[in-house]
């Protein structure tokens, strides 16, 4: 299959909302987004299944295993989703690979939405068989961006002297040919989002260009924008233990709940809200 191509699943995903947190670059925050949503939805009653496609650095099953080693070592409960596991073929043919991939995909996908309300997708930062697979599958897609010119490459050409903003990139090209498929396989289309992430506080040029450029590349191509999180050193310090901003006040946690803390939970809430997820409408925040 030629780089950028979508293959569709072979058939819709039934029984289980699904979010892609996606983009083709890496250090875009998407499993810290990943994991925070996964425990956000459990926490408001929701059964959640996710599935790691970063099969090399696998971030987010690592960040999982940190978890379940935190809780039983202090002999507590914390919500944990149900894990999809996904095998790295070892064909040495191309075609039999991506068939084995997407046997492998149909398999673990109908698993999870058959006893699960969300399904959580973690990409790689990079193209591959299963990201586009994911892609396709894709009822939510969130696509977290640094703020910058940069990571805006992912999404479109950008003019070195105007910053005006140029053709959609081979990602947003990828994305558009999924939400075409899907909408032909299913009639209804892929509601994306793009999520500023790791926004500094302090305005600055380039953060209003990259805000200016978001916002014309989102009319044309058709991506909502979504808050992001800020930069904060906790993300990087829950990683050992497996926890997240919403567990820092479980017993066995040694980490003080600061105001910092308080505002970073607005922040998932703001998410919450903007991402109009299926049969969360009125329901109250508990955390």
């Amino acid at each position: 299959m030629s780089a950028g191509a979508v293959e569709s699943p072979g058939r819709a995903a039934q029984g289980a909302h699904v979010i892609v947190v996606g983009n083709e670059k890496g250090g875009a925050g998407k499993s810290t987004v990943a994991i925070h949503l996964a425990v956000a939805l459990m926490r408001m009653g929701q059964t959640v299944g996710v599935i790691d496609l970063d099969l090399r650095q696998a971030s987010l099953t690592r960040h999982l295993d940190n978890r379940r080693k935190w809780a039983d070592a202090r002999g507590v409960s914390l919500p944990m989703p149900v894990q999809g596991r996904l095998p790295i073929s070892q064909s040495r043919s191309l075609d039999d690979v991506e068939s084995e991939e997407r046997a492998a995909w149909e398999e673990t996908l109908g698993q999870l939405c058959r006893g699960c309300d969300f399904i959580i997708v973690d990409s790689p930062g990079g193209d591959t068989h299963y990201a586009r697979l994911a892609h396709s599958s894709a009822d939510t897609l969130i696509t977290p961006i640094n703020d910058s010119f940069v990571d805006f490459a992912l999404l479109a050409e950008i003019d070195g002297d105007t910053f005006e903003v140029g053709r959609p990139s081979v990602y947003s090209e990828m994305v558009w040919e999924c939400r075409k498929r899907k909408a032909m396989r299913e009639r209804k289309s892929i509601d994306w989002l793009v999520m500023r992430n790791r926004i500094s506080n302090l305005d600055s040029r380039n953060k209003r260009r990259v805000g200016k450029g978001l916002k014309a590349l989102s009319e044309r191509v058709g991506f909502r924008l979504a808050p992001g999180f800020s930069e904060r050193v906790i993300y990087r310090e829950l990683f050992p233990a497996g926890l997240t901003l919403l567990d820092l006040t479980e017993a066995g946690s040694s980490m003080t709940f600061t105001m910092s803390h308080v505002a970073a939970r607005q922040e998932l809430r703001e998410l919450l809200i903007v991402l109009k997820l299926p049969g969360l409408s009125g329901k109250p925040f508990p955390f």
